[in-house]
């Protein structure tokens, strides 16, 4: 559930879709204006009205794709993190710097009373 991409890879999907409709209708407007004479002034605003919006959802799917590919980074970085803790043979009793460093991305120091650490998995504590 932590790293579920499904609504993600759905809604990648429906912009995918999306991107090829909006696609298909700048060409139909380019092949339009090359057939008939059309004025140019409003094929001008059809044309980037078309292009923004193809744009628009270009910029959504990017965002959408990077999501998913950050959710499946952090899932191999946790099941790795897991392979590796179910490899000991006796509990942890004492700081492993190898095992921080597959638990935890990074630390963070605003002053004394400040100190935040980001694991792997996105949570900051």
């Amino acid at each position: 559930m932590l790293f579920g991409t499904e609504n993600l890879e759905k809604q990648k999907a429906e912009l995918r879709q999306e991107m090829d409709v909006v696609s298909g209708m700048i060409q139909d407007a380019i092949n339009e204006n090359a057939r008939v004479a059309l004025n140019q002034e409003d094929f001008k605003r059809r044309y980037e009205s078309l292009a923004k919006r193809f744009d628009e959802t270009k910029a959504k799917y990017d965002s959408v794709c990077t999501d998913i590919d950050g959710r499946r980074i952090r899932q191999a970085t946790v099941e790795q993190f897991l392979t590796d803790l179910k490899k000991r043979d006796e509990l942890l009793t004492e700081f492993d710097a190898e095992l921080w460093h597959s638990l935890v991305d990074f630390a963070t120091v605003y002053d004394a009373e400040d100190i935040r650490v980001t694991f792997k998995n996105g949570k900051e504590v």
